[in-house]
């Protein structure tokens, strides 16, 4: 089921280079959009159309609706490099059955920059043969100061609830009804001021520069995992599964990398997740490329193995044709997929909305860039000084509930310092 807003007139963009704009998150007005790496990437604002999703259709319908809408639009795109032209931002709910469904935006207004080149992207739906581009200052206009996040309390969870969650599904793994579940938990969070995302941001994108800083309609966070990288026929695909919390000690943290890559619970937990993403691309690809051994991601607050699976398209798929295939993971969801599925729904007790869905963007050639929205909050629609966080963990047999509380608790950091909580 779809639901999306008038039908626009055929789209008119225009994409210029500018100069060197600097920091991308000081041009981000209020509710604005980020996908920030390293530094570079996409801010946006302003919205000239969306389609708002549900069901276990809502990526399929996402990629239908963004197919005929770049059928007719007129692109005037004189940078020509991934991301600049016609491009939209999007989030999808983890479960089929969840209430938020899914959402593409198409903003007004697009600013980036990648390896020395930046450029202004202006949208517009009134007919002509290219839109006014306004000088990138009189966009920012209404710019403003961001907020101080403020006072915000974070709720600590129930710690017995998880460890019965994780001994039933650990139990459920032992009868072998499935391999391995990823279940979540989710905390409540209240500030005493409307959120401004932007504050909430510009932490992350500090502290954690080799995650995507990103915001997409009230979903902000900070992931390490890429879901599919689709870039003129190769797609690229970032696994991460194991973990192990640092000490922040050099070299102890060596040797818990070490052993991170020896356990062999961590390693099973991750060749699953490996496994079901390398089938999906095998589908597609002419080839496939798959590193004998995975490496160890070093973040602030955790270890993980990671593995980035390569691959050549073999035909003309979208990035959301891929998305859609490729979720959900084994790393967000478990082995066998329904299995899992059924048992997160028996045990967790959980909406996790878009938490562990999928969020990114496309460009009218249906290349683009999405990752699991990951070590992420949700700020309501409704309220805007209530957020949830949300924190998962891969369950095998050999899991431990003392641990996986551990491990949870290392997940939901990044959100809790970037909320100053």
């Amino acid at each position: 089921m779809s639901v999306q807003s008038a039908t626009p007139a055929p789209l008119t963009v225009r994409t210029v280079a500018i100069d060197d704009p600097g920091d991308l998150l000081d041009a981000l007005p209020v509710s604005g959009i980020s996908w920030i790496r390293h530094g570079e990437g996409l801010v946006a604002w302003g919205e000239v159309t969306r389609l708002d999703t549900a069901g276990a259709s809502r990526i399929d319908d996402a990629n239908t609706w963004w197919r005929l809408l770049t059928r007719h639009a007129a692109v005037h795109d004189e940078v020509d490099v991934r991301g600049t032209g016609l491009i939209a931002f999007g989030s999808f709910a983890f479960s089929d059955a969840s209430g938020l469904g899914g959402t593409l935006i198409v903003p007004r207004y697009v600013l980036g920059t990648r390896e020395g080149q930046s450029w202004f992207t202006v949208i517009d739906d009134a007919d002509g043969d290219a839109p006014d581009l306004p000088s990138l200052a009189d966009a920012l206009a209404n710019a403003s100061t961001p907020a101080p996040v403020g006072r915000v309390s974070v709720g600590e969870g129930d710690e017995p609830d998880w460890r019965e969650v994780v001994s039933a599904a650990v139990a459920r793994i032992g009868a072998g009804d499935l391999e391995k579940v990823v279940l979540a938990r989710a905390v409540n969070a209240r500030s005493e001021q409307p959120v401004d995302v932007r504050s909430v941001l510009r932490p992350l994108a500090d502290e954690y520069p080799t995650c995507w800083a990103f915001h997409v309609d009230g979903l902000v966070g900070a992931t390490p995992e890429l879901l599919a990288r689709v870039d003129h026929g190769l797609v690229t695909s970032r696994v991460l599964a194991g973990t192990i919390r640092p000490t922040g000690d050099e070299t102890a943290d060596l040797a818990h990398a070490a052993a991170l890559a020896r356990s062999s619970k961590d390693r099973e937990e991750h060749e699953f997740a490996v496994r079901s993403v390398t089938q999906v691309l095998a589908a597609h690809c002419a080839s496939v490329n798959v590193p004998d051994q995975p490496s160890v991601l070093h973040l602030p607050n955790v270890m993980h193995l990671a593995t980035d699976v390569t691959g050549v398209l073999g035909h003309n798929a979208s990035s959301l044709e891929l998305v859609r295939e490729l979720h959900p993971s084994a790393a967000v969801c478990g082995t066998p997929t329904l299995a899992a599925a059924r048992v997160i729904d028996q045990l967790e007790h959980l909406d996790r909305g878009r938490y562990a869905g999928p969020v990114g963007w496309i460009d009218a050639s249906g290349d683009g860039e999405w990752c699991i929205a990951l070590r992420a909050a949700e700020i309501s629609a409704d309220d805007p000084t209530r957020l949830r966080l949300f924190a998962g963990c891969g369950i095998v047999a050999a899991s431990e509930p003392e641990s996986e509380w551990a491990e949870s608790e290392a997940k939901l950091e990044p959100m809790r310092k970037a909320l100053g909580a």
